[in-house]
């Protein structure tokens, strides 16, 4: 990769004292991308993106693989399964090929999202899919003899 393409490559976040990274939209990638900080990219990449900050597919960005992240926006174009741990927001110009699972989902008119989504606010406050209540209990198998 050149160096030479990142852009603003420690810059100041509007939101705090957060760097965030800037890959360009002449910037291609064959594998797998992994960061720290906040990271807006607009370029091509083929592979995985592995990230616990926010990840912005810019207008320009074609990405093609699997996304794990803590956040991720969308204004490009994804073909993979996303997977953010918080959030993911599909601006009008996103289109998503692929499932989804997160904590939330917010997707603007004009998006384009085919695919499975999973939602999930609050993981410990869900009960389990594979438990069944105790015999006797509402939802369970009815007492023998009761009515």
């Amino acid at each position: 990769m050149n160096l030479s393409n990142i852009v603003n490559p420690m810059s100041e976040s509007p939101t705090g004292g957060t760097n965030r990274n800037h890959l360009s939209s002449d910037v291609e990638i064959k594998g797998t991308l992994k960061f720290q900080n906040d990271l807006v990219f607009d370029g091509k990449i083929e592979g995985e993106i592995q990230s616990n900050a926010t990840l912005t597919v810019g207008k320009s960005a074609n990405v093609q693989g699997e996304v794990k992240s803590k956040s991720v926006i969308i204004h490009g174009s994804v073909q993979g399964n996303i997977d953010a741990a918080e959030r993911v927001e599909l601006k009008a110009t996103a289109q998503l090929i692929g499932d989804l699972r997160a904590g939330r989902i917010i997707i603007e008119d004009g998006a384009t999202f085919v695919g499975k989504s999973e939602v999930s606010p609050n993981k410990s406050a869900l009960p389990r899919t594979d438990a069944r209540p105790p015999v006797g209990t509402p939802g369970g198998e009815p007492k023998k003899g009761l009515l």
